[in-house]
C-alpha cells in the first residue's frame, strides 16, 4: 500500500479543547502542515507546544503550488483557520490532486460550524441542505427555494451582513416558520436565537460568524 498520505484535519472553531488526541498526534508526526493562514495556524500548534513546518495554502493557491508540496512531502496535514478543511472552507483542490497522484486521504473528524448549529436547532436532521456562504446577490431564488424546501436548510452568513439577509428573507418565509440563528459558536460569546425571522431580528447582536438554520415546510 502506498505509504503517502494526507491527512484533512479539522481543527476547534473557538474552543481551543475541541480538538481531539487524534489530530493533534497527526499533527505531531507529519512531515508538513499546510494551512490555510499560517499565522492563525501557529496559535493552535503552539497551544499544544507542537513544533512542525507549516506552509501556506489556500483557496488561490496555484495547481503548480499544490503539486508541488504533494511530491515533495510523503505526509501531508491539512488544517484550514477553523473547522473542517473542505466543508465551507479550503481543500478541496488539495484532495483532488491528491487523489491523481495515487496518495492515500483520510479525514481526521471534529468540530463543524454547520454540524454543531444543527445539533442543537430542535429540527428534523435525518435530512437537510446545507448553502454554505450565502451570495451577495441573487438571494431572492434561494429564499424562494428555502420557503418550500422539505427539509432543514442551513447556511453560513457574516456578521456585516446578518441583518440585511435575515430581513430580506423575513419576506419570503411565513411569519409562523421557525428558525435558529446560532452565533460564534463554541466561544466566548456564543449565543443561539431561536424564533420567527422577525423575532430573532429584535434580538440578534452583529458580531461574530452566523449559522442560520430554517425549519423545514
Amino acid at each position: 500500500m502506498n505509504n503517502e498520505n494526507l491527512y484533512l484535519v479539522a481543527t476547534p472553531i473557538g474552543n481551543l479543547e475541541d480538538i481531539t488526541f487524534r489530530a493533534i498526534n497527526v499533527l505531531k508526526s507529519v512531515d508538513v502542515v499546510l494551512c490555510e493562514d499560517t499565522r492563525q495556524s501557529k496559535k493552535l500548534l503552539d497551544h499544544y507546544q507542537i513544533e512542525k513546518k507549516m506552509i501556506s495554502l489556500h483557496q488561490h493557491s496555484s495547481d503548480e503550488k499544490i503539486l508541488r508540496m504533494l511530491n515533495e512531502y510523503k505526509n501531508i496535514a491539512y488544517i484550514s483557520d477553523a473547522g473542517t478543511p473542505g466543508i465551507s472552507d479550503p481543500g478541496n483542490k488539495l484532495v483532488a490532486k491528491a487523489i491523481e497522484l495515487g496518495k492515500n486521504v483520510f479525514p481526521i473528524p471534529g468540530a463543524s460550524a454547520v454540524i454543531s448549529a444543527l445539533s442543537i436547532a430542535g429540527f428534523p436532521t435525518d435530512k437537510f441542505v446545507f448553502l454554505g456562504f450565502m451570495p451577495h446577490k441573487g438571494k431572492g431564488k434561494i429564499f424562494e427555494a428555502i420557503k418550500n424546501s422539505q427539509y432543514t436548510v442551513a447556511f453560513y452568513e457574516s456578521p456585516h451582513r446578518i441583518l440585511r439577509t435575515l430581513e430580506e428573507m423575513k419576506n419570503y418565509l411565513e411569519p409562523e416558520r421557525k428558525v435558529v440563528v446560532a452565533r460564534e459558536m463554541t466561544k466566548k460569546f456564543e449565543t443561539v436565537y431561536r424564533g420567527s425571522v422577525e423575532e430573532i431580528l429584535k434580538q440578534v447582536k452583529p458580531k461574530g460568524e452566523f449559522v442560520v438554520i430554517v425549519e423545514k415546510k
